[in-house]
């Protein structure tokens, strides 16, 4: 981070090209997907274990359908949504302390029309926010810079493009003066970063070819949201895909670093701890039957291709399906659930499974920790909180009526929660 006594206060954009995105404070805000942060861990306090009606404080039915998670700004709520057929794309602004609607609106007509999976939605990406400025993107259907004090519109884009398939997935994240975004489908896979406050395009990476070429085509696809992390000094763009993680100098889109594995559609975003990386693989198959994933870990001090080198351990899930959640880690623990969900705790250290814990459903929103407390979200609406440590110890279960899909968002003492159905305010 550069020296405050540093920086020149030339204009609002100028100013907040100089702010990193890990700067705002994340008591008070939660700025992209998985926290200001990018790591799904939250200083917010005195969250209720027991969540009912009498600790909604509000809640706000969204039209459409939408998986994308909400981000906070002061007393803003930002979240996207699209009608089932994709043709109108919207984003909903709420406020934080009544749950009344600030702002619906409908950001873009689609005319070509895409496919997506059946689990998926046209509004999956996360948007991010900042003092004045929310970014919303749709995937290939669009990306747009809105006005937060009127919902205006700054820019859009609407050029930039990859064959989705199966439906957007990778969320934007803000670095500096850039907006990054994450374009990996069938045809093209590439990184791009655009100027902020214009969205003019300042680099792109292609994405390397040759791990992909012996895959199906359908597994070309990937869904992730890219990570900014230091090492040793300097910041590192980190980017998963089917079948390669790179690693890119964010201020200008040249590889560092690649790690080759994987041969499938891949969710989860890298993650970090202790001046480590970790990430999962796509789907492999299994030459006895079936498929597998690997979870990695890397130490990311390398140049060039580093699989042979700097892959310190792996840990390998058996599994019926794509792992979709990005699992969170602090004080050297890995918290996940796996395809087969089984909540489990990981040695960030080693890749020992230290302990696991059935679930009854599947787990797509990512988990938060808060207060010592890991919180896990069911695509049945079950909220399952376990206390952070090498043994397993529940704190509390919960059933909300609806599912949920979204990573909530960790604040104060509350938590911002969206269902299928509904955007809530938890907080005794």
């Amino acid at each position: 981070m550069k020296d405050k006594s540093k920086i020149k206060v030339l204009s609002v954009w100028g100013f907040l090209m100089l702010i990193p995105v890990f700067a705002f404070p994340q008591e008070m805000n939660w700025t992209h997907f998985r926290g200001t942060n990018l790591n799904g861990i939250s200083t917010a306090s005195g969250i209720p274990a027991e969540w009912n009606e009498s600790v909604i404080k509000w809640k706000t039915s969204i039209h459409g359908n939408g998986h994308s998670s909400p981000v906070v700004y002061n007393d803003q709520v930002w979240i996207t949504t699209a009608t089932s057929d994709g043709s109108e794309l919207y984003a909903v602004c709420v406020d934080l302390q009544t749950g009344k609607i600030i702002h619906d609106l409908k950001v873009f007509d689609v005319t070509d029309q895409i496919g997506k999976h059946g689990i998926n939605t046209y509004a999956s990406p996360t948007p991010c926010i900042e003092s004045g400025f929310v970014y919303v993107h749709f995937g290939s259907l669009g990306t747009a810079c809105l006005r937060t004090t009127d919902g205006s519109v700054v820019w859009k884009r609407t050029d930039l493009k990859c064959n989705h398939v199966q439906g957007p997935g990778s969320s934007p994240i803000l670095y500096k003066n850039l907006l990054i975004l994450h374009y990996e489908g069938t045809d093209v896979r590439y990184i791009v970063a655009l100027n902020k406050a214009t969205g003019k395009e300042v680099w792109r990476a292609n994405r390397p070819e040759e791990p992909y070429k012996a895959l199906a085509n359908i597994g070309k696809k990937a869904y992730v949201t890219p990570l900014v992390m230091n090492v040793k000094g300097k910041d590192l763009l980190i980017s998963n895909g089917s079948a390669v993680c790179c690693a890119y100098d964010p201020l200008t889109g040249k590889e560092v670093w690649r790690v080759i594995g994987g041969a499938e559609s891949t969710v989860p975003m890298p993650f970090a701890w202790n001046g480590k990386v970790f990430f999962y693989t796509g789907s492999v198959n299994n030459p006895g039957g079936g498929t597998y994933t690997e979870m990695f870990a890397v130490d990311p001090d390398g140049k060039g291709d580093i699989t042979s080198t700097n892959i310190l351990w792996k840990k390998r899930d058996d599994q019926t399906h794509t792992q979709m959640l990005t699992p969170a880690a602090m004080d050297g623990l890995i918290y996940t659930v796996t395809t087969r969900n089984f909540m489990m705790c990981i040695d960030a250290g080693s890749g020992k499974e230290l302990w696991s814990v059935r679930l009854r459903s599947d787990h797509n929103a990512s988990p938060v920790i808060a207060d010592g407390i890991v919180w896990f979200f069911s695509v049945k609406g079950e909220v399952t909180s376990v206390r952070a440590g090498r043994k397993p110890d529940i704190v509390s279960r919960n059933q909300m009526d609806s599912g949920i899909w979204a990573t909530p968002a960790f604040i104060g003492k509350s938590v911002i929660l969206r269902t299928e159905k509904y955007l809530c305010r938890i907080e005794k």
